[in-house]
């Protein structure tokens, strides 16, 4: 018989994909989340995790025990919460970018943590290039993402891209080298900003790249340089510039979901989020 928490455990070890980071989590030592996993590993006959120099990895065995485990848990928790009237409890993880974060996920979690107060919530912060491969190894359940594209079907809301400055805004010569802070090249604020100055022929320099959005905000503080963000998130000291330089595009904000049949918690925060999200101001 498959022990749940040990499945549990593995479903844990599997997504931080660190023994020492599952045993903080799951209340354990570092040494007897091993020896659980070994146990795992014995009653199915397979070895499941394989050790790397930063930390463990799943085996092709450990993969699909991932998928079994997951969806085992999932049904369990949704047969609790159904037959015995329970309000649903477990576990739900969501990604989604630093700067949607901070503009939309207080007004997001707010009336969902006190409707739902037995749901356990973690969050992973993180540009949408790096949370597309969570998402498809099932480390986080869900995550907000951006798309290029505003119109595609599953967007849900639209944002923006907008120059940031110290300083109100003010024509910038047309002569002048524009002094940039972005982020990280494969971001789409970064393209949308660099595709933006060659098409009005703007000379640029970037001084800064950076996936840290607290990082881009005291750049532009600083007045050193101009920084891209959504306008919602735009803080209140920081002024929008629509003078001097060229248009930047609309995106659109998308919810994807890793697991084609997602556990009662995830099909709750998910529904949740499409509801609020169009709305948040």
């Amino acid at each position: 018989m498959l022990d749940f928490k040990l499945l549990k455990n593995f479903v844990t070890v599997a997504r931080t994909g660190s023994i020492s980071v599952a045993a903080m989590q799951a209340g354990r030592t570092q040494s007897a989340l091993s020896m659980q996993m070994q146990r795992l590993a014995d009653q199915v006959g397979q070895d499941l995790l394989q050790r790397t120099g930063a930390g463990v990895r799943l085996t092709a065995a450990g993969e699909r025990m991932l998928a079994h485990a997951e969806q085992l848990i999932a049904r369990h928790d949704d047969v609790l919460a159904d037959i015995g009237g329970r309000t649903p409890k477990g576990t739900v993880s969501l990604g989604c970018p630093e700067d949607y974060s901070i503009a939309f996920l207080p007004e997001l979690l707010k009336g969902f943590c006190a409707t739902y107060p037995n749901v356990e919530f973690r969050m992973v912060c993180a540009p949408t290039t790096k949370l597309h491969p969570l998402l498809q190894r099932r480390q986080i359940d869900m995550a907000l993402v951006s798309k290029s594209d505003p119109n595609h079907g599953s967007v849900l809301r639209k944002e923006d891209f907008v120059w940031v400055a110290a300083t109100p805004d003010a024509d910038i010569p047309t002569d002048d080298v524009v002094t940039l802070a972005l982020s990280a090249p494969t971001t789409l604020d970064h393209r949308a900003a660099c595709d933006a100055m060659e098409l009005g022929n703007r000379r640029y320099r970037i001084a800064f790249a950076s996936n840290s959005l607290a990082g881009l905000i005291a750049i532009a503080r600083s007045g050193h340089a101009i920084s891209v963000l959504t306008r919602t998130a735009v803080p209140p000291d920081l002024h929008v510039v629509t003078r001097g330089l060229p248009t930047l595009p609309t995106i659109g904000i998308a919810l994807e979901v890793a697991d084609a049949q997602p556990s009662v918690t995830v099909k709750l925060l998910g529904d949740h989020i499409r509801a609020v999200l169009p709305h948040v101001r």
